[in-house]
């Protein structure tokens, strides 16, 4: 069986079987992946100590002796996953296991398209891919702008803009109440992977909208060349009314679990200081949500100002003054700055 150069297998839409180790597959996997693990952790562990310490042929009769009860399963998964009895197939790094199950899924009738190099080559691609030039439009604005509502406005018609939600991508609004509300943020690696297939679906040429974010998103961290490229893009000012923004974000605020909110003034505490920490969790007890948007923004307004501020590597800067947080109509007004005026004819 021939093995797939990455865009021939990625070329591909049958159902994508990952034979690696479930611990594997959770650190980073190809979005839409299936896992069909050869070993288990254990075995895994197992194997590769037999190999380092004992020799490779004592190794493989190892792993052998772990497949072969496992195979009459393996086939029933697999079929369960993939009823059409065709797949693309990869491990680690095209070896010894995807090359296992590749013979056993022949043998029960299936086939299989194998990915030469794995998921490594796979892995390689994602991290080069960010350093792909692209033309970035980004939107910057103080806490509770609407930016995210904004930029699903963009993607939505009748504009139907190119964009990149990486806050979304994240499962972080990017500030101490960033979690809150959201699911669970995806591993380092699986937000690459993420990141990369999100831009692959966007067209290469034409401007791509996204949020003006720092280097950290909770816990995860954008990627340097990806990075390098949104610092030195053009960027779009909201300019809200801060009346407009604390009633935004009390609404939305006002619907999460008091408890998280608690939590995350806590973590604040030695930036607003013990007074406001008091009053703000006081609010929240109280069910004042903006008085404590009132008191938590005094913090965040200072440290976006300097964030607002132009910088050096941006080619240019454009405040945009709206006077409320009307996602559709903001939409408009950005577009309105970034599209340059037609040039009639003389």
């Amino acid at each position: 069986m021939p093995r797939l150069s990455l865009p021939e297998f990625e070329a591909l839409s049958y159902p994508l079987l990952d034979v690696r180790a479930p611990t594997e597959f959770a650190q980073g996997h190809v979005p839409g992946a299936l896992n069909l693990p050869l070993f288990t952790d254990e075995e895994r562990a197992r194997i590769g100590t037999t190999y380092k310490q004992v020799s490779q042929e004592k190794a493989v009769h190892l792993g052998l002796e772990f497949f072969g009860p496992k195979m009459s399963a393996m086939v029933k998964q697999a079929q369960k996953l993939a009823p059409g009895k065709e797949v693309r197939l990869h491990c680690w790094r095209g070896g010894m296991r995807s090359g296992a199950v590749l013979w056993l899924l022949e043998l029960a009738g299936f086939k299989v398209h194998l990915l030469d190099h794995g998921y490594k080559d796979y892995r390689r691609a994602v991290l080069a891919s960010f350093a792909q030039p692209r033309p970035w439009r980004v939107l910057g604005g103080f806490t509770g702008s609407g930016k995210t509502d904004v930029l699903r406005a963009l993607a939505a018609a009748p504009h139907q803009q190119p964009v990149l939600d990486l806050e979304g991508l994240a499962h972080h609004k990017g500030s101490a109440f960033g979690a809150i509300g959201q699911p669970a943020q995806p591993t380092q690696e699986q937000f690459e992977n993420n990141l990369a297939a999100a831009l692959a679906q966007l067209p290469p040429d034409a401007p791509i909208w996204v949020e003006d974010e720092s280097r950290q998103i909770g816990r995860l961290t954008i990627p340097a060349a990806l990075f390098e490229q949104l610092r030195a893009a053009p960027r779009y000012v909201l300019e809200v009314p801060r009346e407009a923004r604390v009633t935004k974000l009390a609404a939305e605020y006002g619907a999460e679990s008091p408890t998280e909110l608690a939590a995350a003034i806590e973590r604040l505490q030695k930036r607003l200081g013990g007074l406001a920490t008091k009053q703000a969790l006081a609010a929240v007890e109280a069910g004042d949500f903006e008085r404590m948007v009132e008191l938590v923004l005094d913090y965040y307004d200072k440290t976006y100002a300097h964030a607002l501020e132009p910088r050096p590597e941006e080619p240019s800067r454009t405040v945009i003054p709206v006077d409320e947080c009307d996602a559709i109509a903001n939409a408009h007004h950005l577009l309105t700055a970034a599209t340059p005026p037609a040039i009639g004819r003389l």
